[in-house]
């Protein structure tokens, strides 16, 4: 029987240390602005914004919601984002995603100031990512890897498939783990052998958003498992993987909820200080 990670406790730990950084920064009269962008009104997308002002009030983060309708148009968009982000206290910036399909571009997401991308979503940011020379991490791979440094996992040499390649958390992750000694190996909706690429890794990660993508016969004993999928059926959360099955034969699981998501948010207030920092010593 695996034992399930508990997220939360991940990232109390984190928003502890972010808060008194913090606190020492308002000491300096400079209290650091993460602001977000929401387009449209997707409901798990406005949840989630919740979850992320409530953690920036405890750190003491000061928070800003910019509400667009799902109609604004991609040029006048971008002209809020250069609105916005020249506050001087908004030193985080992030667009909520998912965007409506039209938006979802590349000249959107570079609108956003590489210094004050704490999603790392810019080319800039994605760039200096593969070359290992990023001082900023994207929050939902960055804590994967904290899941496993919690259980003291070292990644050299370990045989890692990732299922699903989207630009928030596949296809980062493959980087940072391959950076980190990994051997990885990822797929999409047209690989054919998802079960068996699954079946030789020692580490699989869900990162797709399906209900009951990963089941229990598509993991070998003591395998960690790692579920950074959300999706909602009947207004209830679940992740990629199914739970029941998956426990029994895994070694380590994160849950969902509970589990990624809470690390994430940290680590998103986080990357916030980081460039409240750096923005400070400039």
């Amino acid at each position: 029987m695996g034992i399930l990670i508990n997220g939360k406790q991940l990232a109390a730990e984190i928003n502890k240390k972010t808060a008194r950084a913090v606190r020492v920064l308002k000491q300096r009269d400079f209290i650091p602005k993460l602001a977000v962008i929401f387009v449209g009104n997707d409901k798990p997308s406005a949840t989630y914004i919740q979850k992320k002002q409530e953690a920036a009030e405890q750190v003491g983060i000061d928070f800003a919601i910019h509400r667009f309708p799902a109609s604004i148009s991609k040029k006048e968009l971008i002209k809020k984002i250069n609105t916005i982000q020249k506050d001087k206290k908004t030193v985080g910036l992030i667009i909520q995603l998912p965007l409506p399909e039209r938006l979802y571009t590349p000249e959107v997401l570079n609108a956003i100031n590489p210094e004050i991308d704490v999603d790392c979503l810019t080319d800039t940011n994605s760039g200096k990512l593969v070359m290992g020379t990023s001082w900023l991490t994207p929050p939902t791979p960055t804590a994967v890897l904290e899941v496993l440094k919690s259980i003291k996992i070292n990644l050299h040499g370990k045989n890692v498939t990732i299922v699903g390649t989207g630009a928030l958390v596949g296809r980062p992750l493959a980087i940072m783990m391959a950076n980190a000694g990994a051997s990885v190996i990822t797929c999409n909706k047209r690989t054919n052998n998802t079960k068996e690429k699954c079946l030789e890794a020692d580490i699989v990660v869900a990162a797709v958003g399906k209900k009951d993508l990963i089941r229990g016969d598509m993991i070998r004993p003591n395998t960690i498992v790692i579920d950074t999928g959300i999706a909602f059926e009947k207004g209830k959360m679940y992740g990629d993987v199914n739970r029941a099955e998956v426990i029994k034969k895994c070694s380590y699981l994160t849950p969902t909820p509970g589990g990624i998501g809470p690390i994430t948010v940290a680590l998103l207030l986080h990357n916030t200080l980081l460039c409240a920092k750096r923005h400070q010593k400039k």
